[in-house]
């Protein structure tokens, strides 16, 4: 709460997929930057960055901990779970495997850790039982840090109020996906927000044209008050979340990918710096 009294909203960061990627040798960072120095760059023009490398294989706490070196105070990392937890036919069966993942190291990142990112394949579909099961494996810490857990589904199964009630229960968020195929599900379900906007394109300047980026700003203000924007589809019209501050993450993915970056910088002075 502020001296007038006033609620404060929630923190909001935009970012892009990742720190290496060759094209943004030439349209992101500064000539003859060495490659190491990539992420120190990177994690001062924006406040988080999605990683993706997590998705695919195991990292070692010494790497973990030399990413948290190289960022600033303030900065966090969102980082995709291991494939083998999720891409699975029975998710009650990933305990194993979330548990591996967990304890890999990521705790060295400290307060630079944000949200963790558990992605469902497009074939995978809604079983309440099962997925439940799968939420009761997240644990609220690992060695004393805490965790911030949302999924990404990619099914039209899992449009339905059944599911929202079950990430509400687990204090799970849904992400919300802007993309041309997987669904969107805008309602809040945890105590932050997660959106990947996916439909940019590498010739706009600013990955997403003004006018988008003008609207997704706007929607973000509205998550960080503790609001749900008016214009976004809901898979439960009838129910919402408690209104209160929530952090919001919204990272440019995909299509645009090379100037994914410049359009979290673009994003981030619509909502302001000093969120």
């Amino acid at each position: 709460m502020t001296a007038s009294g006033k609620i404060r909203a929630g923190q909001i960061r935009a970012g892009m997929g990742g720190w290496t990627f060759e094209p943004w040798d030439i349209s992101f960072y500064p000539d003859r930057l060495a490659k190491a120095k990539q992420l120190h760059y990177a994690s001062r023009t924006v406040p988080t960055i999605e990683v993706n490398g997590t998705y695919y294989s195991t990292f070692k706490p010494a790497t973990f901990a030399k990413w948290a070196g190289d960022a600033p105070d303030g900065f966090v990392f969102s980082l995709k779970a291991i494939r083998f937890s999720t891409n699975r036919r029975v998710l009650a069966e990933a305990g194993e495997s979330v548990g591996r993942f967990l304890g890999s190291g990521l705790s060295e990142l400290g307060d630079k850790l944000g949200p963790i990112l558990w992605q469902f394949a497009p074939t995978k579909k809604f079983d309440p039982d099962d997925f439940g099961a799968f939420l009761k494996l997240l644990p609220e810490k690992q060695d004393g840090v805490k965790l911030r857990h949302a999924v990404e589904v990619r099914n039209d199964s899992f449009v339905v109020p059944e599911f929202v009630a079950l990430l509400r229960k687990y204090n799970v968020a849904v992400v919300y996906a802007d993309h041309e195929k997987y669904p969107a599900i805008a309602d809040v379900t945890g105590d932050f927000v997660y959106a990947r906007l996916q439909t940019g394109a590498d010739d706009i300047p600013t990955c997403y044209s003004e006018k988008a980026l003008d609207e997704w700003a706007a929607r973000a203000k509205f998550w960080a008050e503790g609001k749900a924007p008016d214009d976004l589809p809901l898979a439960d019209p009838a129910t919402h979340a408690e209104v209160k501050p929530r952090d919001v993450f919204v990272y440019f993915i995909t299509s645009g990918k090379v100037r994914a970056p410049h359009g979290a910088t673009a994003f981030m002075e619509r909502v302001g710096s000093d969120r």
